[in-house]
């Protein structure tokens, strides 16, 4: 299917819309759409919140009748089954468009095609793959928690040049920069979790909440937690929305957790510890998309050690902290550098004095 320069830019301005709904649209996938007549835009939406209106929907209000015999352009294939709102297609296909393009398939597997197939059937010329890697990396959370069934999983970390994240005691506030302490809220401010370990709840007992930024909502907390050590005047647990992984079936500490509002799982695996996968599965059981990690050296490297990492965030100050400090990973030992893990650098900015990098495994 070959494409237009026209067409190229009204999906670009469809993929702007979308970005909209960044940090709002959890558990739904971000989408957005423009109609156009004539080669002018008619009218533009994007899926604002889940519950609401998707994205089409909010296109076709604005065009009205002008959406009769024009061309829409959605960044996600419409939906074709009943959720919490009706089928997108079934409107689009009942205000006589005559053209659908699509940017992506839907990997829903109640969609997955079904869509485009019926606008086809209804004689709408549908096609879909015009810029579609941008539309995957806007919705990355969402097609692993289809596909694979558990959230990506994105890693932050906070380093000195060389490498430490913390001192040896423990103490870690405040290597990077204010302004990388603000970018690094916008990256939580789009995930639908927020993942931490016991080490770190004790060491920097952190909130783990959106708060340099504007926030609408505030992330699902997570504490790795295997022997319910979480102190019941932490601060994570200040406001509700936070769910302990344990890997004990510890009634009276389970219950006073309970008591301060959390929620705890039990997950252990062979050795006594949480279950990372199982975690994973479950945060996607509950229509998690999206996971940004800020943890300890111990659990990043457990993290890492069972395959549960997509993606590192790391913001490099440019400081120096010692041997004696620690690390970011508690990886084991190489004794040859063909077991080397690769990685590709997608992105390197300054933010403040700080660089930020960007990498996922090769």
């Amino acid at each position: 299917m070959s494409f237009s320069a026209a067409d190229y830019g009204f999906m670009a301005r469809a993929l702007q819309l979308a970005q909209r709904g960044l940090y709002t649209t959890t558990p739904n996938p971000r989408v957005g759409c423009v109609i156009v007549r004539d080669g002018e835009i008619v009218g533009e939406g994007w899926h604002e919140k889940a519950g609401e209106p998707h994205a089409e929907i909010n296109a076709l209000r604005r065009a009205g009748a002008k959406a009769l015999g024009a061309t829409a352009y959605v960044t996600l294939e419409p939906c074709s089954h009943f959720g919490r709102t009706p089928p997108c297609a079934d409107a689009l296909i009942e205000a006589g468009l005559s053209r659908v393009v699509a940017a992506m398939g839907d990997p829903n597997p109640q969609v997955a095609g079904r869509g485009l197939d019926k606008l086809r059937a209804a004689g709408i010329a549908a096609s879909a793959g015009l810029l579609c890697r941008e539309a995957e990396e806007l919705n990355i959370g969402f097609i692993s928690r289809m596909t694979r069934g558990r959230p990506w999983v994105r890693l932050k970390v906070a380093a000195s040049l060389d490498g430490k994240t913390a001192l040896n005691n423990g103490n870690s506030q405040w290597i990077t920069g204010p302004d990388a302490r603000r970018d690094g809220h916008r990256w939580r401010a789009r995930s639908c979790a927020m993942l931490t370990g016991i080490g770190t709840v004790r060491d920097d007992d952190p909130q783990l909440t959106v708060r340099d930024i504007p926030a609408s909502r505030q992330p699902l907390r997570v504490v790795v937690d295997s022997r319910l050590e979480t102190p019941l005047n932490a601060r994570i647990l200040e406001g509700g929305g936070v769910l302990i992984a344990a890997a004990t079936e510890d009634a009276k500490r389970i219950a006073a957790l309970e008591q301060r509002g959390a929620e705890v799982v039990v997950l252990a695996n062979g050795q006594g510890k949480v279950d990372l996968r199982r975690l994973l599965e479950e945060l996607a059981r509950r229509g998690v998309n999206e996971v940004m990690a800020e943890a300890g050296f111990k659990l990043n490297g457990s993290l890492l050690r069972e395959g549960c990492v997509d993606e590192l965030l790391i913001y490099q100050a440019p400081v120096l902290l010692g041997d004696a400090a620690r690390g970011m990973f508690n990886l084991p030992e190489l004794t040859e550098l063909s077991g080397k893990r690769e990685l590709k650098v997608l992105e390197r900015r300054m933010v403040g004095d700080d660089l930020r990098i960007l990498a996922r495994f090769a």
